[in-house]
């Protein structure tokens, strides 16, 4: 009496390529999302973007809401080999958890304060902003009795519009372990693309 014949034995080179075909896309699906992965890791390592809401530290980095506001790149790398410098604009977090872009005025171990005329002395002796940011800072918060202000291990940010800036004359020295990185390039909009000065 012949064997019954196997249904399935006509179909297994379709089979085996349909299996083939399946494996193969998977392997891509999979490479695919390591490199996905990989791509999100080294962002999450090395930058941040953030949007600017407020006008305190205009000019350089203008807006008001999610919709006209700078979106800026801030760098991590730098924060591996070396510290924040003065007059740089630096990003950090507040003790609320909101990222706010300051420029640092005070560096640790220094102190800082003002004179009448608005002169920014750092530990008693004249400190100059770069020409190129003419900057015109205020008396208030700590610095409005012209005393110095230690900086202590934190660093003294300042920002460029003193009309509507909450910064350290209001909130003291930003501790280092708060500070992301440099704020380093202005991505849209267009009109606005460049480095943060």
């Amino acid at each position: 009496m012949p064997e019954p014949e196997n249904p399935n034995q006509n179909n297994s080179p379709v089979r085996s390529r349909f299996t083939s075909i399946f494996r193969g896309s998977l392997r891509w699906i999979e490479r695919g999302l390591a490199g996905f992965g990989a791509m999100v890791a080294i962002y999450w390592l090395t930058m941040d973007v953030s949007v600017v809401l407020s006008p305190s530290m205009q000019p350089t980095l203008k807006g008001t809401n999610p919709d006209n506001g700078d979106r800026v790149i801030t760098e991590k790398v730098s924060r591996w080999y070396r510290t924040p410098r003065r007059w740089e604009v630096i990003t950090f977090i507040t003790d609320s958890g909101e990222k706010r872009m300051k420029r640092v005025a005070g560096l640790p171990g220094e102190s800082i304060q003002m004179l009448r005329n608005g002169e920014l002395l750092i530990d008693g002796q004249p400190v100059e902003c770069p020409e190129s940011l003419d900057l015109k800072y205020l008396r208030f918060g700590n610095l409005i009795e012209g005393k110095p202000v230690p900086c202590g291990d934190g660093y003294y940010v300042l920002g460029d519009d003193l009309k509507d800036s909450d910064d350290s004359r209001f909130n003291g020295p930003v501790p280092s372990h708060r500070i992301m990185g440099r704020a380093w390039l202005i991505v849209w909009p267009m009109s606005r693309v460049g480095w943060v000065h």
